[in-house]
């Protein structure tokens, strides 16, 4: 085969192959804009903000993202990570011991029908009973709003890092293109300095004993 043919064939196939990263790469950059721009305005749209730096308990003053995005409107992907995690999460230890919405289930069940017994017979300790009730029912329902929102906002986080990973993605493609563009160039300016005539590793002749 010609030296030539072979450098055209590679820079031809070196092109075409950084077409095809660069249209990857395209592809890549609108999933990773459409992620970022739909997680901010559906995080903008909920009016979610820290607290100002100088409201801060002691417990909150722990946590270095809420220092960061103290008074700042919530509207990025790592700041409900910490909003869900730092902010929510936290108080949502001080309610109910730390009981999660399942965990409390069980002891309103009993109080339930420990209430519905006492109703039957009339037991002194049924005001008692009616308001510890009361407040295990409204700490469930307190805890279940904050796992909630704890939660859509950990999948906003969640689709936002996706976001993040096709960037880094795009950014490879485009750097794999920009360096298949600069070889295929480069072979393709070789081939045309290459004589038409070369062959491509061709076998070097022997060169017969000269007989005096």
């Amino acid at each position: 085969m010609k030296r030539r043919t072979l450098d055209l064939l590679f820079s031809i196939g070196g092109l075409g192959l950084a077409v095809l990263l660069l249209v990857v790469g395209v592809v890549l950059t609108t999933n990773a804009n459409f992620a970022n721009t739909y997680v901010h305005d559906q995080l903008g749209a909920q009016h979610i903000s820290f607290k100002p730096a100088d409201t801060l308990t002691d417990e909150e003053k722990k946590s270095d993202c809420l220092r960061e995005y103290a008074g700042q409107p919530l509207t990025t992907g790592k700041q409900a990570e910490c909003y869900a995690n730092e902010f929510i999460g936290l108080h949502l230890q001080s309610i109910g011991g730390g009981k999660t919405y399942a965990d409390l289930g069980a002891p309103q069940t009993a109080l339930q029908k420990q209430v519905a017994q006492a109703e039957q017979t009339n037991a002194a300790n049924l005001a008692d009973l009616q308001k510890q009730l009361a407040d295990v029912t409204a700490q469930r329902e307190t805890v279940f709003k904050g796992e909630t929102l704890r939660g859509l906002l950990l999948t906003s986080y969640g689709f936002s890092e996706f976001g993040r990973k096709a960037e880094q993605g795009a950014l490879a493609m485009y750097l794999g293109a920009a360096l298949l563009l600069l070889l295929s160039i480069a072979g393709l300016v070789h081939a045309f300095r290459t004589p038409a005539s070369e062959a491509f590793a061709a076998p070097e002749r022997t060169r017969e004993p000269v007989t005096s």
